[in-house]
């Protein structure tokens, strides 16, 4: 299993929008195979950093997923959002996978 990392920086002054486009990768990614952790916009902090975390089998299910993906009629429409609506400004992503595994309880102090 590896973990998507896509870090974006948005325009701060259309983080509704960035937040719609959120929504609708909610539905589109799971149900086009991989396991969506979430999207997380500004809060506190930085007016500009927002994040999209998922979970992957492996980069060959990714490659097959993408592919679902960019053919899903949500992820078209949601793609030409973004780039009507210019909100993001730079995307990265990264792939890492998590060697802490198995984790302990959690103790409640």
């Amino acid at each position: 299993m590896i973990t998507c990392f896509i870090r974006y920086e948005i325009d701060p002054f259309k983080k509704d929008a960035f937040a719609e486009y959120a929504a609708a990768w909610g539905q589109a990614i799971p149900r086009n195979g991989a396991d969506l952790i979430g999207y997380f916009a500004p809060h506190e902090g930085s007016a500009t950093s927002a994040y999209g975390v998922y979970n992957i089998e492996s980069l060959a299910a990714y490659e097959a997923y993408r592919a679902r993906l960019a053919a899903d009629p949500l992820g078209k429409a949601n793609c030409d959002f973004s780039r009507r609506e210019r909100f993001i400004i730079k995307e990265d992503r990264i792939f890492l996978k998590n060697v802490s595994l198995p984790h302990g309880p959690k103790v409640t102090p």
